[in-house]
């Protein structure tokens, strides 16, 4: 009876503990027209796709993602500059399943482009306290199967917005994207950029089902990860050489530090550096457009 309350405690704490993910168009898309609602269960949306002309390309070109700073994002540079790395490493490693990826210079049938329009920060301070708990119960019940959520405060968001174009410029799929972390599913970390980080991969993963299929990635049955993403997502070598650009999953290093509460930065890399000797540029916009205050 003990486990069970403690669990139902748990699970009640965490239906309340989700952030607001703000649904953010930032201006930067080539169009906003004809876009419909697709929502997911914990995921609000809009998307934009002709399917048939998706359907008939086969190579992909992927951008950097932008992720310019802004007066109400408390992320710092190097934090966004990780963010941003992580949408463009995930999205790389979810379209290979489907298309030929090539370098930023090659021609390609579309080109992948998105842009961190919001991140509300993680508080470091209620995620050590989350992971505190964690350990308590680890000490006071070894061994019971007993939930233990986040505290449903000081969680962090992510809002993100994307296209896919065609060689000539047109757009073939787009989406505004914004998701917030709850008690459940994200684990924290003791970092501001923490639950953007990990939102990050799953924008990543709908916004490439999205350019992939053709058709929105929310609902039906979740499919498994083809085999040959696993290697790569413990840090082997990408499909395509194209998705080096935006280095190598930290693999096991980065799950522990996921399971211990540590900083994205302490286990990631990040991209891979320039010629000369810089990160690709991840926080800039383009200088013709500026993000809605």
């Amino acid at each position: 009876m003990r486990v069970r309350w403690v669990t139902l405690v748990s699970v009640t704490l965490a239906i309340g503990g989700c952030a607001t993910a703000p649904l953010e168009r930032g201006g930067l898309l080539r169009s906003y027209d004809r876009m419909s609602d697709a929502n997911g269960l914990v995921t609000r949306s809009q998307i934009r796709v002709n399917k048939k002309d998706l359907l008939a390309a086969k190579t992909i070109r992927i951008a950097t993602t932008v992720f310019p700073a802004r007066s109400d994002v408390a992320l710092n540079e190097k934090e966004r500059r990780l963010v941003a790395n992580a949408v463009s490493r995930e999205l790389c490693l979810r379209l290979s399943e489907r298309f030929r990826i090539v370098a930023a210079d090659d021609d390609a049938d579309l080109t992948v482009q998105a842009t961190v329009t919001h991140a509300a920060p993680t508080s470091p301070t209620a995620s050590g306290a989350s992971k505190a708990l964690s350990i308590a119960k680890t000490v006071a019940l070894p061994g019971v199967p007993v939930p233990v959520p986040r505290l449903p405060v000081g969680l962090g968001s992510l809002s993100v917005e994307a296209e896919a174009r065609d060689f000539a410029g047109f757009q073939k799929a787009a989406m505004v994207w914004g998701r917030s972390a709850n008690s459940i599913t994200n684990s924290p970390r003791v970092a501001n950029e923490g639950d953007a980080y990990d939102l990050a991969a799953d924008f990543g993963a709908d916004f490439a089902k999205l350019v992939a299929t053709g058709e929105s990635p929310f609902g039906g049955i979740p499919a498994l990860p083809p085999m040959d993403s696993i290697p790569v997502r413990f840090g082997g070598a990408p499909k395509y050489v194209a998705c080096e650009a935006f280095g190598r999953f930290p693999g096991i290093t980065g799950f522990a530090g996921q399971g211990l509460g540590l900083p994205p930065a302490w286990t990631d890399s990040g991209a891979e550096a320039s010629p000369t000797g810089n990160p690709a540029p991840a926080t800039q916009a383009n200088p013709e457009q500026t993000l809605t205050q």
